[in-house]
């Protein structure tokens, strides 16, 4: 059975790069990027994020659509990383609205990971961690982040929290 691995923790403590070493084993790799690049800022991330991996992933860019996009990688894939779930949920929030339809598309994903078509490596943010936000659209945003990542850790296969660089293996 194919592992699905789950790595969180805040911004900028190594998570994509730990991931990026978890798949490093494999040959055929794609990487699943759920950004859309909005401005110049995110431009230049994502191409620096690019540079990083560099030539060895193949990349799907799909922003909604995360079942749809791991049941259709090409055949011979052997691992995927999808960078990153937090990304996802603003995407979500901005384009569904509802949390109805958003939590439809994460049982969707969560029946994909119960029988995943290769190795796949989720990236996400521990967002529960600091203060409470100010207004209700952080706050919901915050909350349907952790029951993601929540439901994610819990069929995941190993789970990995990064502080200051550092991998915790949580389960």
């Amino acid at each position: 059975m194919a592992d699905v691995i789950y790595v969180t923790g805040g911004a900028r403590s190594g998570k994509s790069s730990f991931a990026l070493g978890c798949a490093a084993q494999y040959k055929k790799k794609v990487f699943l990027a759920t950004a859309e690049p909005f401005d110049g800022e995110m431009v230049a991330r994502v191409q620096k994020h690019r540079e990083e991996r560099g030539s060895d992933f193949f990349t799907v860019e799909e922003p909604v659509y995360l079942d749809k996009a791991l049941r259709n990688m090409p055949k011979d894939t052997e691992v995927i990383i999808v960078d990153c779930l937090t990304v996802w949920v603003g995407n979500l929030l901005y384009k569904l609205g509802s949390n109805e339809a958003i939590m439809s598309h994460v049982e969707r994903l969560l029946d994909v990971l119960q029988n995943p078509p290769c190795s796949i490596i989720l990236v996400s943010n521990e967002v529960g961690m600091g203060i409470v936000p100010e207004n209700a659209m952080a706050r919901e945003f915050r909350d349907i982040a952790g029951i993601i990542n929540q439901k994610v850790a819990g069929v995941s296969t190993e789970a990995y929290f990064l502080c200051s660089g550092l991998p915790v293996r949580l389960k």
